[in-house]
């Protein structure tokens, strides 16, 4: 019998296991603290600073199961996913690393041993690559994975392989080597006796697949491209589990694995289809399968739905399985949340985040379907519009492009649409304009990074904000980046006080002063993998020279004063409104606090009253900070420290605390020694942001304090205003009361003059070839009243055409109405029109074809604007 997927991982960790490689979990998928990427798309991502030489590891053998995503940039693999049967945005890598232990001989021969001896693969079906050499980068041959791998398979089933397929690089710079790839062979005995499985490796054939990928870092690629060796040489190995278990399991599509087969199941279980009668339903079957893991995942991780950034990813990864089930399986209300329960089910042992969320994941989902399909069936209405307004002609590039950019319409779906209607549709005029979107895009985010000068090469690069905020100190490196044509310089301090900007909470700003007396300001402080880089907009002149790095320490206890401020309230929420309250992001600076949380409701005015005197009354107790530095994880949670969900935490951490009984949490930022530093605190406000999301913000100290003034200042000049009555909000609640009667008895004053304008208009009517044509000149009590007018006149007169220019509140304004039957027989438009008539008055407008307004500035123009507006009719 086939080992299940759950199976084949646990043989994997078990191996390297027995190798002396230490088991780490995954690193969250969302990537925080590194510019570089959104998402973790390699199980290399979180040992970057390992190959990089910013950390040293504690480990030297490490191996795991790491989530991933692929979805833009150059592992790009959205367009494939679901249309092949191995590509995928989420997916599972298998990896092992050695961080300047073992090198090929060790990497090469336990991949072989795991293969062919614990899984069992078939020798006979396993190609090998290695790297062939780059004259004109100068990069030789790998010989030596060459003969290491000649001591263990046939040398015809050694493969050369280029560039592009065999040296591998992190980026554009940094570490970079060869690699070794090994293949698999899943074509039948008699295809493969007519072709050499040899000749297929890399040739995008989709049963001679890559399965894992050996990568041998000797290099640093510095920004010249020029290549220097690393000083310790490492192994970075990468397994697709999905992959393997289609291999191991001897299906023909990863999609046909455990793996998937459940979700696929349940889908075609809700839409009432069966996987496997028909190949545009199968592709759904297969997107969805697909996405919704990968959009979980980045939900528990922290990462929610939004307009930009990586929020925008998850965003489209989403609509794109729903769209597909939109398209071809029959969903049109939501259905995607309802796979989640058995994804969670899967995942229970491996990755427990989506289990331990589900309720929460279940709801953001279902609210972005519901949010979606509002945006197709608006997207649908627009395209009826167009269809009805273009008769027999195709979907321009521009129509094209509006309903992408403007509704979130997805461009396959209008493709498909045109399709199902036999009409073109300008897909060239659509990419230029979505290019040109790109260009501007890309240009707004411009940025060139150069190489680090190493100052000091044997610096430690130490943090001691936690202790001191001004400290003689050493540059250690420094480089120059041009973001957007503006120049700036980037430093790293051998000691540094300057909190760099993370975990929500923003970076220092300080002066540098040198020995000569050189001044370089501070605006930020930045944080890039492990190394703390302070910003300046000025030039370094004398690097090698010692400086005094001094923090902007008023500022900093402004931030440290609403950080602390954001723990107390963490733990009020908690208690307030429930245990499932959890962090879901927040922003810490000196001017207030802002922060996101978990939960399915609007706070109410008693609850948000609870929670300010909780803080308060934790601020007035005066708790002193007790902070707990580099103790090991496990130690912290057996503490009962609250950590987040979608967090990287090393082996050792570090923990503030604030009464363990009441706010404990796992912290790097910085902090008061005593909550009596906070002053006070007020929540200013409450809101949703997302599904199941709520954000509060709020001010600390002495900005609470001149809210409060402002507030007691404003309801003293209302009291006043009112003659100082006794109870200032019944006196208020009657000045609404009698505006309300007021606001009734001028509504039904103009209403009466509004039919009395009816009347003399029906009897101005004037009769032109079978059209009603009605042109006025009036003094109206509202522009809304002109509107009514046109829509009451339509009521009583067939074919009407109504233009009227009139002065309300004493400004001009032009209303034209065209009978719907009348735009479509004779092609007017009334909002084109409006435009040209509007200019009379130094105004302007738009609507519809049928109706549309303009407003301006000079009523003496009113005459010729209506004249106008006939003579364009030809009336």
């Amino acid at each position: 019998m086939s080992l299940t997927s759950q199976e084949i991982k646990a043989k994997f960790l078990a191996f390297f296991e027995s190798k002396n490689h230490r088991i780490v979990p995954s690193a969250p998928i969302v990537v925080k603290g590194d510019p570089t990427l959104m998402f973790t798309n390699a199980g290399m991502n979180q040992f970057k600073d390992y190959f990089l030489g910013n950390a040293v590891a504690t480990q030297k053998r490490v191996a795991n199961s790491q989530k991933c995503l692929r979805v833009s940039g150059k592992h790009n693999d959205l367009d494939e996913v679901g249309h092949d049967h191995y590509h995928h945005t989420m997916f599972e890598m298998l990896g092992n690393w050695s961080f300047g232990d073992y090198f090929k001989a060790d990497a090469i021969a336990w991949a072989w041993e795991l293969l062919t001896e614990v899984y069992g693969l078939d020798k006979d079906r396993l190609y090998v690559s290695v790297f062939e050499g780059d004259e004109a980068a100068n990069i030789h041959f790998d010989q030596e994975a060459y003969d290491i791998w000649a001591a263990r398979v046939d040398k015809s089933k050694i493969i050369n392989g280029n560039k592009k397929d065999n040296f591998w690089e992190m980026g554009d710079t940094g570490p970079c080597g060869p690699c070794t790839e090994i293949h698999f062979d899943m074509r039948s005995d008699e295809d493969r006796a007519k072709v050499d499985g040899a000749t297929l490796v890399n040739k995008d054939n989709p049963e001679v697949i890559e399965i894992w990928n050996n990568v041998f870092m000797e290099f640093n690629r510095k920004a010249d491209g020029s290549l220097e060796k690393l000083p310790a040489q490492h192994v970075d190995t990468g397994m697709g589990f999905e992959r393997l278990v289609r291999v191991i399991q001897g299906k023909s599509s990863n999609y046909d694995t455990d793996i998937f087969q459940f979700i696929i199941q349940k889908t075609a279980s809700l839409c009432g289809k069966k996987y496997g009668d028909n190949e545009a339903q199968d592709i759904a079957f297969r997107v969805i399968a697909d996405h919704i893991r990968a959009v979980s995942m980045c939900i528990a991780d922290g990462q929610l739905p939004a307009n930009n950034g990586a929020g925008y990813v998850v965003r489209r990864i989403l609509r794109r399985a729903v769209r597909y089930g939109y398209s071809y399986l029959g969903f049109y209300e939501p259905f995607l949340h309802e796979l989640l329960a058995d994804l969670a089910a899967y995942f229970a042992n491996s990755f427990s985040e989506l289990n331990s969320q589900l309720a929460f994941i279940q709801r953001v989902v279902k609210e972005e379907e519901i949010s979606f399909f509002r945006t197709l069936s608006l997207g649908m209405s627009k395209l009826t519009t167009y269809f009805t307004e273009n008769p027999n002609k195709g979907i321009s590039g521009e129509m094209a492009f509006e309903l992408y950019d403007t509704y979130g319409f997805p461009i396959d779906l209008t493709e498909v649409i045109a399709r199902e209607k036999s009409i073109e549709i300008d897909i060239v005029g659509f990419e230029k304009l979505l290019n040109e979107q790109k260009q501007r895009s890309k240009a707004d985010a411009q940025k060139e990074t150069g190489d680090w000068q190493v100052v000091y090469e044997s610096l430690e690069e130490g943090f001691v904000g936690y202790d001191k905020t001004e400290c003689n100190t050493l540059i250690s490196r420094h480089r120059s980046v041009t973001v957007k044509g503006k120049n700036i310089t980037q430093i790293v301090l051998d000691v540094c006080p300057f909190y760099a900007e993370s975990g929500g909470q923003v970076g220092d700003t300080g002066i540098l002063v040198g020995e000569d007396g050189e001044t370089m300001e501070i605006v930020d402080t930045t944080k890039e993998n492990k190394l703390h880089i302070l910003v300046s907009n000025q030039a370094i002149k004398n690097p090698s020279q010692s400086f005094k790095a001094v923090v902007n320490e008023k500022r900093r206890l402004k931030i440290s004063a609403n950080h602390s401020a954001t723990h107390l309230m963490h733990s009020a929420l908690q208690r307030v409104l429930g245990t499932h309250v959890a962090q879901k992001g927040s922003l810490v600076n000196d001017e207030s606090l802002r922060f996101d949380f978990s939960h399915f409701g609007k706070m109410t005015d008693e609850e948000i009253t609870q929670v300010e005197t909780m803080v308060n009354a934790k601020i007035q107790e005066g708790i002193a900070l007790l902070e707990h530095r580099n103790i090991p994880i496990q130690n912290a949670i057996d503490m009962g420290a609250t950590a987040l969900f979608g967090e990287k935490y090393g082996d050792f951490v570090r923990v503030i605390e604030f009464d363990r009984n009441y706010s404990m949490e796992l912290c790097g930022g910085t902090h008061v020694a005593n909550t009596s530093q906070i002053g006070f605190f007020k929540l200013i406000s409450e809101g949703s942001v997302s599904a199941g999301v709520r954000r509060i913000e709020a001010i600390t100290n002495e900005k609470a304090m001149n809210y409060i003034a402002e507030k007691l200042q404003l309801l003293t000049e209302i009291s006043e205003s009112l003659n100082n009555p006794k109870d200032i909000l019944q006196a208020i609640q009657k000045l609404f009361a009698d505006n309300n009667q007021l606001s009734k008895k001028i509504e039904i004053f103009e209403n009466h003059q509004i039919a009395q304008i009816k009347a003399d208009l029906m009897s101005s009517v004037q009769s032109n070839g079978g059209l009603n044509i009605v042109k006025a000149n009036l003094q109206l009590p509202s522009a809304e009243a002109a509107k009514q007018l046109c829509f009451q006149l339509k009521q009583e007169l067939p074919n009407l055409i109504c233009v009227l220019g009139y002065t309300a509140d004493e400004k001009p304004g032009l209303a034209i109405y065209i009978e719907e039957n009348l735009v479509a027989e004779k092609g007017w438009d009334a909002s084109a029109m409006v435009r040209e008539c509007g200019k009379f008055i130094q105004g302007g407008g738009g609507g519809q074809k049928f109706f549309a307004t303009a407003g301006g500035k000079d009523a003496a123009g009113l005459d010729n604007a209506i004249a106008k507006a006939i003579e364009i009719l030809g009336l």
